[in-house]
């Protein structure tokens, strides 16, 4: 099963932005901008999921996005907050990124028992869609 996210990254900095503007939400401001930073760099360098076997899946276009929207949190001067709060994932999501893309592929290509497509087992869908144990690391820091 493969299938882009595009849309719903887009779908995320439309929702920032709704509250940004419905209740003047600085901190949804900042996460906005940061998230279509993240889309635009995502976009720049072709880092959608793949037709073939061993290309890059939605794993890894996820993966792209996340360390985009950190380095575009860690790289603002608009809340401080946020950007102290992104600083250490943002560099740690960097410096692993060979390592997560490895964890990834490691687990690319192989059948995944979900038990179920419209209610699948959460645990095994999690363990399926999280294969990354050091990107689980860093994101369940934050």
């Amino acid at each position: 099963l493969r299938w882009d996210s595009t849309a719903e990254f887009t779908a995320i900095t439309t929702a920032l932005r709704f509250f940004e503007e419905k209740y003047g939400d600085k901190k949804a401001k900042v996460l906005a901008d940061a998230s279509e930073i993240a889309l635009t760099k995502l976009l720049a360098n072709k880092q959608w999921p793949g037709r073939k076997p061993g290309e890059l899946d939605n794993r890894g276009q996820h993966y792209y996005f996340v360390k985009y929207w950190a380095e575009s949190l860690a790289g603002q001067s608009e809340d401080k907050d946020l950007q102290d709060k992104f600083l250490k994932p943002a560099k740690e999501l960097s410096e692993n990124e060979s390592k997560i893309i490895e964890e990834f592929k490691a687990a690319a290509g192989k059948p995944a028992n979900i038990n179920g497509y419209y209610f699948p087992d959460e645990d095994k869908l999690s363990v399926a869609m999280r294969p990354s144990k050091t990107l689980n690391n860093i994101i369940d820091a934050i």
